[in-house]
């Protein structure tokens, strides 16, 4: 329990923008599984749109400081390699 008074503000800023960055993870991790999900039943136009819905809402989290640059970049680049790889195959 913090002593100063700066400090007790520190902790509640700290606990609303830990929520906030779970809920921004949250939301990439679910768009990501959607598009694996539309990947398994072979539906391209549909695993087209959420394939791009996954971009997007991996570009927003980099967008609000959740995911660094590269990480993002990293993850986009083996989900368009995979639905390329799945897709053409």
């Amino acid at each position: 329990m913090p002593n100063i008074k700066s400090a007790a503000k520190r902790v509640l800023i700290i606990k609303k923008r830990t929520e906030r960055n779970r809920r921004i993870k949250s939301t990439v991790r679910t768009a990501v599984r959607r598009f694996h999900e539309a990947m398994t039943v072979d539906n391209k136009e549909d695993a087209q749109v959420k394939l791009r819905r996954a971009l997007v809402t991996i570009d927003k989290a980099v967008t609000k400081g959740v995911l660094h640059k590269n990480t993002a970049a990293r993850q986009k680049s083996r989900l368009t390699k995979f639905f390329n790889k799945n897709i053409a195959g």
